[in-house]
């Protein structure tokens, strides 16, 4: 008894300095996923990244100055003129509530720190939050190795870093922790059956559809996971606490946002989890009759509970249709369509195939991205298997879904990374389980000849007294090591039993060193690589660009130098007409109305700027003098080689153009097929207002005008603007700003001159003079 105590004891206290151990090595995980992101902060300066991030931004000013009902009753209309944006109705508010909260808590702490700065860092401090909910997800799945392991490689990951630096303040910086949380809950439930959980897994499931679009990626994973374990026989009470909450309350929260209301119930992106919902009751509704009736009885309640349930699928089915019928994507939307089909907005929508984040990954992206994960994943997926359950099946679903889903959408490596780094955190555990089990194995076998050799050369002893003190100790001994392996054999018997651990044990200890050391290389690796892409590759903010040469550092710092412009030389109610990409940094940076922006919910109004950026100067100018455009920016990379230019997209500006205005097509700007700008350009590319705008005064940089990106000369260099003037271009060329000339005033006398002009003319060919035309 006093020795089962003390192993107990000391079970305990190992146990509980597991835990200090696991706590304080979360800590520093936390603390790794904050800092390795504020290269961006070091490197350049605390400021917004990206596009979509200056629109939140601007949101969140207007939530922290004006309130909440404010913010769910504006209406800009600084943006999509002259139509106008009801803001509270049409954007996600996660990202911009949990900002706006955030900021008021520092203030009433007396820390006064600007909306801006609270903005910069949001995204690095909910990294740490979604690695902490990665060690939670995984240890209900393997355990508290795996666990840590997992949340370490999250922590580092490089594609999760691309969108969570500081200045990313984009839905996807708070949007991933309310992913792997929601499915760490689900989890939970699952495993427990506790109706606590499966509440709070509905307020996650809420807090992440506020958060992000992405959230119906949950709503028919889970049901396919249900799904899954009913077909496969592992129908449990558990499995339904865990399901039929999250679908009732999570619905009913989900429709409570307004961007989402009613769709959260008559769109096909929902209509899975219902149909999983009526199968799930079906099914608990048989076990139930089963455990109170006989078995003659039971064939025939089962017989009738499944026509019930049948009728009533069918039923809910023939709804469903009848729904879906009347829209013409049968209640799909445009970027579910495009995930199932990958060829469907290149042929239907090209608005959304014209986005560079919604085009397939090449395979060296999933290398640039995931790193070693992706050798480690298949060894998870194994390491699941053995043995299989509810939480481990899950899982596997998991990567199974997000790797198809990477595959369409490069925006989607966000989705696979989480999954990625469970299953490799997985392996890696049970890697390192496998190899130090083994060395600990053999090395006690060491340490006893070591130990037998030292007792013999200590048994040598020249005293009679000594060796008659012996023989009684010895008998002792005898009798007392008997009944201690009568004790110790109910211990060791598991141990002998298992197979795999004596085949485990049959493992060289070279082998498991060196194969522990490879480990530890292939993660120095990951570690080394990670660092890299954070500090380089995903660092780099797109409004501040820089450049490495023989002589230093050049920072481009245009984008910036083009809006102060705007903002302290144009009026307050001056429209500014772009093409779609450069919406929401106009409106934050210069406070200027603009045509469209990065919202892209009308694509008529974005086919029209882009009707009038395929037309030639004088049919351009009509089309923004109609939309009361005073101004125009362009962005070009000719002179510098900025690649990301209104050259390069233009053709999704003829595109999207043509799909509306049928009389823009295509051909007509391309030569035998091919896109070009050089001599053998065609006249309609020479003459439409973007060739124009870019090139305007080019020829008077180097006298040759050769594009750097396009690595060509132009073919048209010497032209005049007589609908438009240059009146700002930045220091390296890369934002051009023109002004809408006035239009002429017509005047009776020129009228009149001009008919007495007609009239002579007339009376001269009549005569049959010849006028000089020169």
């Amino acid at each position: 008894m006093a020795a089962s105590d003390a192993q107990n004891g000391v079970s305990s206290v190992r146990h509980a300095f597991g835990n200090v151990l696991a706590f304080f090595i979360l800590l520093l995980i936390g603390v790794l996923a904050f800092s390795i992101r504020l290269f961006s902060v070091i490197k350049y300066e605390s400021v917004i990244h990206e596009f979509d991030p200056y629109f939140n931004y601007r949101v969140t000013q207007f939530l922290t100055k004006n309130g909440i009902y404010d913010f769910w009753n504006w209406f800009d209309d600084r943006t999509w003129y002259p139509l106008g944006r009801v803001i509270g109705g049409t954007v996600y508010p996660g990202l911009t509530l949990t900002a706006g909260t955030l900021w008021w808590i520092l203030n009433s702490l007396n820390i006064p720190l600007s909306v801006e700065t609270v903005c910069v860092f949001t995204a690095p401090i909910f990294s740490a939050f979604a690695s902490w909910a990665t060690y939670l997800l995984t240890k209900e799945v393997k355990g508290t190795g795996a666990g840590l392991t997992a949340a370490i490689l999250l922590a580092m990951v490089p594609s999760y870093i691309s969108r969570s630096v500081a200045g990313s303040y984009d839905n996807e910086a708070v949007a991933i922790f309310a992913l792997i949380f929601t499915f760490y809950l689900y989890i939970k439930t699952l495993n427990t059956g506790s109706l606590f959980y499966a509440t709070l897994n509905s307020i996650a499931y809420f807090y992440m559809v506020c958060s992000w679009g992405g959230y119906t990626f949950i709503i028919n994973l889970i049901p396919m996971h249900a799904l899954l374990c009913i077909v496969t026989g592992r129908y449990s009470s558990r499995l339904y606490i865990a399901y039929a909450p999250l679908v009732v309350l999570g619905t009913l929260l989900a429709s409570l946002v307004p961007v989402v209301g009613f769709n959260a119930v008559m769109t096909s992106e929902h209509f899975a989890s219902f149909l999983v919902f009526i199968i799930i009751h079906v099914v608990a509704l048989v076990y139930y009759i089963k455990g109170i009736l006989s078995p003659k009885m039971f064939k025939v309640a089962v017989a009738l509970v499944v026509s019930v349930g049948l009728a009533v699928c069918f039923a809910m089915v023939a709804v469903l249709i009848a729904l879906v019928a009347s829209s013409p994507t049968k209640g799909w939307s445009g970027r579910s369509l495009s995930l199932l089909d990958p060829t469907y907005a290149s042929k239907y929508i090209p608005i959304i195939a014209s986005v560079s984040e919604h085009q397939p990954p090449t395979w060296p992206s999933y290398f640039m991205d995931i790193n070693v994960l992706a050798f480690l994943v298949p060894a998870g997926i194994i390491a699941c298997f053995s043995p299989l359950s509810d939480a481990s099946s899950f899982v596997v679903l998991y990567i199974v879904t997000s790797v198809y889903f990477s595959g369409v959408m490069v925006r989607l490596m966000l989705v696979l990374a989480p999954a990625a780094c469970i299953l490799s955190g997985i392996a890696l555990s049970q890697a390192f389980d496998v190899f130090t089990r083994s060395i600990k194995f053999q090395l006690p076998h060491l340490s006893d000849h070591s130990q037998a050799g030292e007792g013999s050369s200590e048994n040598v002893v020249p005293n009679d007294s000594v060796k008659a003190d012996k023989t009684e100790d010895t008998s002792k001994e005898r009798t007392s090591k008997k009944s201690k392996k009568k004790e110790k054999e109910p211990v060791e018997k598991p141990l002998s039993k298992s197979q795999i651990k004596k085949r485990l044990s049959v493992l060289p200890l070279e082998t498991s060193v060196v194969a522990i050391i490879l480990l530890v290389l292939l993660g120095a690796f990951y570690v080394v690589h990670s660092v890299w892409a954070a500090a380089e590759a995903y660092s780099a903010p797109s409004i501040v660009l820089t450049s490495h040469s023989h002589d230093g550092l050049h920072v481009f710092d245009d984008f910036r130098e083009a809006y102060a412009w705007l903002s302290h030389n144009t009026e307050v109610d001056d429209k500014v007409a772009s093409w779609w990409d450069y919406g929401y940094q106009t409106t934050a940076m210069a406070n200027r109305t603009v045509i469209v922006d990065n919202n892209t919910w009308n694509n008529t109004h974005i086919a029209t700027v882009g009707t009038a950026m395929s037309s030639p100067e004088k049919a351009a100018w009509e089309i923004f003098h109609s939309l009361d455009v005073k101004y125009v920016l362009v962005v070009f990379g000719g002179l510098v080689g900025y690649p990301s230019d209104d050259i390069n997209k233009f053709l999704w500006m003829v595109r999207i153009g043509g799909g509306v205005f049928p009389h823009i097509k295509e051909p007509d700007y391309l030569r035998d097929g091919q896109y070009r700008i050089d001599s053998m350009a065609t006249p309609t590319m020479l003459n439409c207002l973007m060739y124009k705008l870019s090139y305007y005064r080019f020829v008077e940089t180097d006298g040759k005008a050769f594009d750097r990106v396009r690595r060509t000369e132009i073919g048209k260099k010497h032209f005049k603007l007589t609908h438009f003037e240059e009146v700002f271009t930045t220091h390296h060329w890369m934002v051009r700003i023109y002004k809408l000339k006035p239009p002429k005033n017509r005047i009776r006398g020129k009228t009149k001159k001009s008919k007495s002009k007609t009239s002579s003319k007339t009376a001269s060919k009549r005569k049959g003079l010849k006028r000089n035309p020169f």
